[in-house]
């Protein structure tokens, strides 16, 4: 996906932006904060275009994105923000915080994935446009890797490898 992103000309510069407590997850295990950090500068570091974003890390409670598009916007005024999510999120997206107003803040860059199914993401496509969201969709399927995935197999091929090996070497998922 980031390769996508950073060949993209419409795309000046792509934010990582790990969230600090993500409300959609109940996980029985997060990383420390400081390594999910370092992940994500880890990633940073091999895309011309990336950089680490911590605004989710200045507030307390939970990461709605709502709030941090807001909060962006009135940091940088002069910048023009686009949403990037997978398919599964993306149908998912009544359910978010404030999706309402969310979707009238910014543009949303949506990538299919292989496990997304179409015929119920066509549908979301369809109605969130009906109401006004600006939505630029990818249509060349992304991997459907997800955390969980990962946590279960634990295998390297799901990784960039500078992530997994700092993942092996501070024992984090019990690698």
């Amino acid at each position: 996906m980031l390769v996508e992103l950073q060949n993209d000309s419409r795309i000046d510069e792509i934010l990582i932006m790990p969230d600090k407590i993500p409300p959609h997850k109940e996980c029985d295990y997060m990383p420390l904060d400081s390594d999910r950090i370092e992940m994500c500068e880890i990633v940073a570091k091999d895309f011309s275009k990336a950089s680490l974003c911590l605004i989710e890390f200045e507030r307390e409670g939970k990461s709605y994105t709502y709030d941090t598009v807001v909060n962006l916007k009135s940091l940088f005024p002069q910048k023009e923000f686009i949403f990037v999510c997978g398919g599964d999120m993306f149908v998912y997206f009544p359910k978010w915080y404030k999706y309402q107003e969310l979707m009238k803040l910014l543009p949303f860059y949506v990538f299919t994935r292989t496990d997304t199914k179409m015929d119920e993401f066509d549908g979301c496509l369809c109605e969130f446009r009906r109401k006004g969201m600006e939505i630029i969709v990818n249509s060349t399927p992304i991997s459907d890797i997800s955390s969980t995935a990962f946590r279960t197999t634990k295998s390297p091929d799901l990784l960039p490898q500078k992530v997994y090996d700092f993942i092996k070497e501070r024992g984090i998922y019990n690698v």
